[in-house]
C-alpha cells in the first residue's frame, strides 16, 4: 500500500505552562517562542509536516496561545483544493472533559474526537519545542515495513546525556522491549547500553553515543492509539504510562535518527542552541534548499549597518546598528534597533513586533524613556534581550554578582542558570547595572 493510500494526520503538542522557559513564556505559549532571528518554535515542525507531503496538521494548546493563534492564521495557507490544514486546538471544556489537559496523552485524548473525524489510519504526535529536520516519510516507511502499532524516532545519545532523555532497549528486529525516563544512577542506565555494532550496523556511526533516547516523535495505527488511550486507569504522558504498560501486548518499533536533534525546553539550551546557529558552521542550517523552514512573510526592509563591526552573528530582517557598536557570537532578531558604540557578546537579541515612528521617538525622549530596542554606549554580555525591550544610554548588563537564579522585585529582568533575561516590553532605565 503505498504512503498515499494511508491518511497521516499530525498533531503537534503545544505543551504546558514552559516553565522552564521563563520569562519567554511569561507572555506568549513555548510553541510561540521566537527562534533563528524570524521564526517561531512551531514552524520547525510545521514545516517538518509540509516538506514530507503531510499536510492536515493539528496544534494542541492551552496556555497563552492568542499569538501562536495569530502567527498560524497570518503564516499557514492551503489552497482550497489540496485539503490541507494547520488549525489550533485550543484546551476547551466539554461535556466529557473540564480540566486543563493533565499530560502529552491526556491532551490528545481529549481531542480523539477530531482525530476519528479525520478518518486517518495513522497520526503522527510531535512537540512543539524542538529544532530539528527530518523527513516524517522516512519513519513512516519504518512503521508500515516493521508492521508496528506504535513507531518511535530514536537518537543515539552519550551517556552524560541520559539524565536529560527517556531511554529504550531494543532488540536485533529494531523492537523496543523496555523504557526508562530519565535515569540518574549508573545502575538505572546499564541495561539500556548499546553495543557499537548495533547501531553502525544500521548506518550511524556510534562516536561513543551508546544510548538511545526517545525524541518525543511518535507515530501510532490510529484504532491503536484510541485503545492505549481509553485503557484504564487513564494515563496522562506517553512516555511515563502509556507506551510501557503496552510494551509487552502492542509491537512498538524505534526508527533511528541521526541529524541534528535539540531540544529548547530550558533558558539554558535555547541560549546555546541560538548562539550555535549563528556561529559559521551551524549544526543546524538554515541556508540549504533541502528542507526549508517556512514562517510568516512579514516584507521588511533589508538591514542597515553603519561602521559596526559584527562578528559570528545572525542577523534578522529590518534590523539597524549604529556606528562604533562591536558584536560577537550574537543573534539578532527582525526590527531590532542597536545604537552607537555598544559591546554586546553571546547575547540573543529577538527585535519588536513594529518600528517606532519619528513623533514616538521625540515623545519617549521628552518622558525619559527609551526608544526601542538597546541605546547608546550599551554593554551587554550573556543574555537574552525578548520582543519590544526598552534598554536606555550606558547600560550594563553584565552578572557582575555571577548570579544562576534571580527575580528583579518588580520584574526589570530576570536570571536563569546565569544568563540574564530582560522579560518581553521591559523597560531598563539609562545608566543601570545588572
Amino acid at each position: 500500500m503505498s504512503m498515499k493510500e494511508r491518511k497521516v494526520l499530525s498533531l503537534i503538542l503545544g505543551g504546558g505552562r514552559g516553565t522552564r522557559l521563563y520569562p519567554l513564556t511569561k507572555l506568549r505559549a513555548k510553541p510561540a517562542v521566537p527562534v533563528a532571528g524570524k521564526y517561531r518554535l512551531i514552524d520547525i515542525p510545521i514545516s517538518n509536516c509540509i516538506n514530507s507531503n503531510l499536510h492536515q496538521i493539528y496544534i494542541l494548546t492551552q496556555f497563552l496561545s492568542v499569538s501562536l493563534h495569530r502567527h498560524i492564521a497570518n503564516t499557514y495557507k492551503f489552497d482550497m483544493f489540496s485539503h490541507g490544514f494547520v488549525e489550533v486546538l485550543a484546551a476547551q471544556q466539554t461535556y466529557e472533559a473540564s480540566d486543563w489537559y493533565q499530560g502529552t496523552a491526556d491532551a490528545v485524548r481529549q481531542n480523539l474526537l477530531y482525530i476519528k473525524n479525520e478518518g486517518c489510519e495513522d497520526v503522527l504526535i510531535l512537540s512543539g519545542d524542538q529544532l530539528y529536520r527530518m523527513d516524517y516519510r522516512d519513519l513512516i516507511q519504518t512503521h508500515r515495513d516493521s508492521q508496528a502499532d506504535v513507531t518511535i524516532a530514536a537518537i543515539p545519545v552519550p551517556e552524560k546525556d541520559t539524565p536529560g532523555f527517556g531511554l529504550m532497549r531494543i532488540d536485533d528486529s529494531g523492537r523496543v522491549s523496555a523504557f526508562v525516563e530519565k535515569p540518574k544512577t549508573e545502575p538505572e542506565r546499564k541495561p539500556y547500553f548499546t553495543p557499537t555494532e548495533w547501531i553502525e550496523e544500521r548506518g550511524i556511526p556510534c562516536n561513543g553515543r551508546h544510548y538511545l533516547a526517545n525524541m518525543g516523535v511518535y507515530l501510532f495505527n490510529t484504532d491503536v492509539l484510541i485503545e492505549m488511550l481509553n485503557e484504564k486507569p487513564m494515563a496522562t504522558d506517553f512516555g511515563k504510562e502509556v507506551l510501557p504498560r503496552n510494551i509487552e501486548k502492542r509491537r512498538i518499533q524505534a526508527h533511528l535518527f541521526d541529524g541534528y536533534w535539540e531540544d529548547l525546553g530550558t533558558i539554558r539550551s535555547y541560549h546555546e542552541a541560538s548562539l550555535a546557529l549563528a556561529s559559521p558552521t551551524p549544526p543546524f542550517d538554515f541556508f540549504t534548499p533541502e528542507g526549508v523552514i517556512y514562517t510568516r512573510m512579514r516584507n521588511l526592509p533589508a538591514s542597515r549597518f553603519d561602521g559596526a563591526t559584527l562578528t559570528g552573528c545572525l542577523m534578522g530582517d529590518g534590523t539597524r546598528i549604529a556606528a562604533g557598536t562591536v558584536m560577537e557570537n550574537c543573534l539578532i532578531g527582525v526590527r531590532s534597533n542597536i545604537g552607537r558604540n555598544c559591546k554586546i557578546t553571546d547575547t540573543v537579541v529577538i527585535g519588536s513586533d513594529r518600528f517606532e515612528t519619528d513623533e514616538e521617538r521625540i515623545a519617549n525622549q521628552a518622558a525619559g524613556r527609551p526608544n526601542l530596542n538597546i541605546g547608546d554606549n550599551v554593554e551587554i554580555h550573556t543574555a537574552i534581550i525578548d520582543k519590544d525591550c526598552r534598554i536606555g544610554n550606558n547600560v550594563r548588563i553584565l552578572n557582575a554578582e555571577k548570579k544562576q537564579e534571580y527575580d528583579e522585585p518588580c520584574g526589570m529582568y530576570h536570571i536563569r542558570e546565569g544568563i540574564v533575561c530582560v522579560p518581553r516590553g521591559a523597560t531598563i532605565p539609562a545608566g543601570t547595572v545588572i
